[in-house]
């Protein structure tokens, strides 16, 4: 299946640094069209397209409006993602670099649905060098008029991994250290200085212009039951063409690795980042989906001369500095899950060790305050699912 581009539709057209080159694209209009209708209606729109969240979790983004619009509150704000601190992503920055535009109306149009007039955009300390374009796609719109009733504000990060959570980002805009909060309650009805809140990530907010424009049924048409539109995903590893593809979701990820990126003898291809699945290379026809594997968009392929221990091992090494430390399944249990597979990595690793790792997975996906403890142990037990082998070797090399 060939790309799909929705929400890169405008990379590689516009000229990024030139808000009128995005006009001539039909850029705002959909705006303009949100503007004239009640903010309730715009959500309705929303929750009917089936528009899911694209920066892992997949909430239902037209509920999360929803339940911001409906909460009571003097204040209310829209907070834009572009953190991208996952492991393997950077679609995120292809598309600010290439499409500033569409993610300014995206927040502008969640702005009006919303009833909020402030909006920050969370921008990744590594990609300080888009702040100049950034600042000057929201100073054109809203010298062209668009953005009367939004004020949009860029917060720059300071490249913590959990500040992509979106309770530690919010506490990172407030100026405190960046800690996941315990919840509920949640952003909607109690979120950024105690304030109804949405967040979502800039593929989520690039989609909204479309939808607007085109219509809940135009959107719904595209993916799965359950998982509608298109995905972008980041494409890295042992791929002769790396780079950012969009595909409409349901496609396989053979066609993603294999077709459109040229992998070639693939053992292992990790989709989501850091945390995220792990799946065999005889299983490439698995769907990308929401229903399936999806998470934020990171895709890094693995060749046949890779050792899987080795990575299992190095993943659970960075989430166990990346930990913010606040709640002890994750402090505790990703340092002691890195201990274990490191004895696996030299080869002294024993028999008990992968009751031990079960053991951990499970207090650590029930009992983690936040998504990186409770998604850590996946590409550990994905390992141990499909490649119990290489564990067994080890075991017997002690």
């Amino acid at each position: 299946m060939p790309e799909k581009r929705v929400v890169l539709a405008n990379c590689g057209v516009i000229d990024p640094e030139d808000v009128a080159s995005y006009i001539e694209r039909d850029g705002f209009k959909a705006l303009k069209k949100a503007l004239k209708l009640p903010g309730e209606q715009v959500v309705e729109e929303i929750k009917a397209s089936g528009l899911r969240g694209r920066g892992g979790a997949g909430f239902p983004c037209g509920l999360k409006w929803d339940l911001a619009r409906k909460a009571q509150g003097d204040e209310k704000y829209v907070i834009c993602n572009a953190d991208e601190g996952e492991v393997g992503t950077f679609k995120d920055r292809y598309i600010l670099e290439n499409d500033p535009f569409s993610l300014v109306e995206g927040i502008a149009i969640a702005g009006h649905a919303t009833g909020a007039n402030k909006a920050y955009i969370y921008l990744r300390a590594e990609y300080h060098f888009l702040l100049d374009l950034l600042e000057k796609a929201i100073a054109q719109a809203k010298k062209k008029g668009f953005l009367k009733h939004l004020d949009i504000e860029i917060r720059q990060g300071a490249g913590a991994y959990v500040c992509g959570e979106e309770s530690a980002l919010m506490d990172s805009i407030e100026g405190k250290r960046g800690e996941v909060r315990y919840r509920p309650p949640f952003p909607p009805t109690k979120g950024l200085w105690g304030k109804p809140t949405i967040i979502n990530n800039v593929e989520t907010l690039m989609n909204i212009p479309r939808i607007v424009l085109k219509g809940a049924k135009w959107f719904g048409g595209m993916g799965t039951e359950r998982s509608k539109g298109t995905k972008v995903f980041s494409v890295s590893g042992d791929v002769a063409k790396p780079g950012v593809y969009e595909l409409v979701l349901g496609s396989s990820l053979k066609e993603l690795v294999e077709d459109l990126a040229l992998a070639k003898k693939v053992q292992a291809v990790q989709v989501g980042g850091a945390t995220g699945r792990i799946i065999p290379g005889d299983m490439l026809d698995t769907p990308l989906s929401f229903e399936t594997i999806l998470g934020a968009g990171a895709v890094t392929v693995f060749n046949e001369s890779r050792d899987m221990i080795d990575i299992v091992h190095r993943t659970l090494e960075f989430l166990a500095e990346e930990s913010c430390g606040k709640c002890a399944p994750c402090r505790e249990g990703t340092e002691a899950m890195a201990g274990i597979l490191e004895r696996f990595s030299k080869g002294e690793g024993l028999e008990k060790d992968i009751t031990v790792l079960g053991e951990l997975a499970d207090t650590m996906m029930l009992a983690s305050m936040c998504g990186l403890g409770q998604a850590a142990p996946i590409p550990v037990m994905d390992s141990l699912q499909h490649f119990r082998g290489a564990y067994d070797n080890r075991i017997r090399q002690s």
